[in-house]
């Protein structure tokens, strides 16, 4: 009797556990459809400025942190540690799509070229973040867009008009007034903060040689394995053991640098570049803000009206290179169209599935 009262009891437990899963899923299933529904019926420029926006917010919380491990750790260290962290958000990718053939590639001295640039260039935002004032270090790397237009005419061969060159040259007078050069000597950080958006533009332009025959994730991963080997050496000749609650921060650091990227590129893929863009300097606001609360910083006029110049200057050479793609591609369709929609679903479309996560 008793076995029998115990294999009623599993049973009934059995089939309310059944019930209770079938209930869990039909309940993601109709939240799933109800969000892609509301969702997609969205303009893909709307979409477009949610993900930029919210990235802005991931962006500021990741200086933040960098800014505050930078009292305990050498910026060299937290170089390191984002780019572990790098690596190891990429392994999930890398393994479902291959293993080892992620990574073959003809173009190694390229991608070695690519890794050292960005290294630098990451060691320059990092060492930015934590010596400047926040809005300082971000209006600087604002700069970046000034510098891909003479790289793209020297080593892409792109042909850029008076307008484009002017709007450049405005943008640098931005840079001055931040700077401030006679008014008072300009500090290291400014001008390392200057030389890795430099860096960046650099960066760009081999990136956009190597998209030509290399997939993005093979760009990633190759980035994630080199950096984390190089970094590791000066690293430990400023190496500081981190406590629990330490490496809790740089792995955070990590994941907001990985989420804020995703988020980036998933603007640009359902919004125009034009439309999307301007929403990115909602970062300066932001870095404002937090310096001014978190860590008693107050930018000063000339911060204020050079990041204006800067941000006029690099939305006007945005628009300018909107407009020169449309008239020399007509037949293309817009990325803010509702064709992209399906792509931003979180749902079992077929559109979706072809989505690869590290093009995401």
């Amino acid at each position: 009797m008793l076995h029998k009262a115990l294999s009623g009891v599993i049973c009934t437990d059995n089939e309310n556990f059944k019930l209770s899963n079938r209930l869990v899923r039909t309940l993601v299933t109709f939240t799933r459809k109800a969000f892609n529904k509301g969702w997609l019926a969205l303009p893909g420029n709307t979409r477009g400025a949610i993900w930029i926006m919210l990235s802005t917010v991931i962006f500021t919380m990741m200086a933040t942190t960098i800014k505050t491990m930078g009292q305990y750790f050498d910026s060299m260290q937290i170089v390191f540690f984002r780019c572990l962290f790098h690596l190891l958000s990429l392994l999930p990718f890398i393994i479902r799509e291959g293993g080892w053939s992620v990574i073959r590639t003809d173009r190694f001295p390229l991608h070695l070229l690519r890794v050292s640039l960005g290294l630098v260039a990451m060691f320059c935002g990092f060492y930015a973040f934590v010596n400047l004032p926040l809005a300082d270090a971000v209006s600087l790397s604002f700069a970046r867009p000034l510098f891909i237009i003479p790289l793209a005419v020297l080593f892409l061969h792109e042909v850029v008009r008076v307008r484009r060159w002017s709007a450049t040259a405005i943008g640098f007078i931005g840079v001055i007034l931040i700077l401030r050069p006679g008014e008072e000597a300009i500090s290291i950080a400014a001008l390392v903060a200057l030389f890795g958006a430099m860096t960046v533009a650099c960066v760009h332009v081999v990136i956009k040689r190597l998209t030509s025959t290399e997939r993005p994730l093979t760009i990633s991963a190759w980035f994630g394995i080199i950096a984390t080997v190089v970094s590791l050496i000066p690293a430990l000749f400023v190496w500081q053991q981190p406590s629990l609650e330490q490496l809790f921060w740089l792995g955070f650091m990590g994941a907001c640098g990985a989420g804020a990227q995703y988020m980036v590129i998933r603007a640009y893929r359902v919004g125009e570049a034009t439309a999307v863009s301007p929403f990115d300097y909602i970062r300066l606001v932001l870095a404002g803000a937090v310096g001014y609360f978190v860590f008693a910083e107050a930018p000063d006029a000339w911060t204020w009206a050079g990041s204006a110049v800067i941000i006029g200057s690099t939305l006007y050479i945005a628009r300018r290179e909107a407009r020169r793609k449309k008239e020399t591609s007509p037949g293309t369709s817009s990325p803010g169209t509702s064709s992209m929609g399906a792509r931003e679903g979180i749902g079992d479309s077929a559109a979706a599935r072809k989505i690869r996560p590290e093009e995401e």
